[in-house]
Formats: structure tokens, sequence, C-alpha cells
């Protein structure tokens, strides 16, 4: 049974950074792009990044396109996600996905305020 554990999230200033973790379970993770996605309150779950099973490429979502970077450690099964340069409207919970389900972890908050 695929799990999927998010971790790091956390209060932090505008300018500041913070690195997530996705913890996968129960399948073959270097099998499978993974991605992360965020809700923020009162919107719809939003795209933010993607990398490949091998994690030779990526893309992102427009709002966070060279200030966040995935990543992936297949000896791990792990996915992460540094976010640089953060702002107020990068608040939200962040969820891990793999391409091989339509399921979410349980997602890591994350607020950006002052």
């Amino acid at each position: 049974q695929e799990q999927l554990v998010e971790s790091g999230g956390a209060l932090v200033q505008p300018g500041g950074s913070l690195r997530l973790s996705c913890a996968a379970s129960g399948f073959i993770f270097s099998s499978y792009a993974m991605y992360w996605y965020r809700q923020a309150p009162g919107k719809e779950r939003e795209f933010i990044a993607y990398i490949t099973p091998r994690g030779d490429s990526a893309d992102y979502g427009g709002s966070v396109k060279g200030r966040f970077t995935i990543s992936r450690d297949n000896t791990k099964n792990t996915v992460f996600l540094q976010m640089n340069t953060l702002k107020p409207e990068d608040t939200g919970v962040y969820y891990c996905k793999s391409a091989r389900s339509s399921s979410f972890g349980q997602g890591t908050q994350v607020t950006v305020s002052s």
C-alpha cells in the first residue's frame, strides 16, 4: 500500500527558506515521477513541482519557478522541496504525490509571516 509522509513545514519569515521532505513507501519509488502541490486557505490545490523518476529533469509552477527546487534520493525513497525567498503567498499545506496514484500524503503546513 502506497504511503507518503510529508514533513518539514514551519512558520518562517518572508525571505526565509525551508526544506520539505516526503518519505515514500509501499511502491517502487525509483520507477515513478513525483510531484509537490500546495493548497492555500480557500483556494484549490496548485501544482508546484515535478521530477522524473531518475531525477534528471524537473518542472515548476510559474509562481515558484526560480525560487523552489525539487530533488529526490532514490536510495532513501524521499523527495525534497527546497524553498527559498519565501513570500506570504507561499503559505499553505504542501503535499507530495506519486505518478503511480491519485492519492496525496497528509500534507505539511508552511506559514510565511512576519
